[in-house]
């Protein structure tokens, strides 16, 4: 529980300093098109770093392995997607961009996995 509330939290304060840090300190810097990409990779995080904290408070009343694999997936995913993003907007390159797809591929496990979980009955 408190991974998952820790690592949100960690995660939501990271996005309020990468997404200022783009509208104000990279906005002269970096082309339209980079600032877009920065611009997903920070509201994927936001996104995220929500999903991690709902998750951190559901382990508090239900603490099960698929809700870990989940808020393992979604810590790892944030990390593979906006970090890559972030780096291909700064770096520009492009071959950073493969990296993208498999972390949004482990957010998507996640949000399977919390699927399944709320649906399996309670044992």
């Amino acid at each position: 529980m408190r991974l998952w509330l820790g690592l949100g939290a960690l995660y939501g304060f990271l996005g309020v300093v990468l997404g200022a840090f783009g509208a104000h300190g990279l906005r002269h810097l970096l082309s339209t098109e980079a600032l877009a990409i920065w611009h997903t990779a920070v509201e994927y995080q936001f996104y995220h770093a929500l999903a991690l904290l709902l998750l951190g408070l559901w382990t508090a009343q239900r603490s099960t392995r698929a809700l870990n694999v989940a808020g393992t997936c979604f810590a790892v995913g944030i990390l593979l997607f906006s970090g890559s993003l972030y780096a291909l907007a700064l770096s520009g390159v492009r071959s950073l961009g493969a990296i993208t797809p498999f972390g949004g591929l482990l957010l998507m496990v996640a949000w399977l996995t919390l699927a399944w979980t709320a649906f399996r009955p309670a044992r």
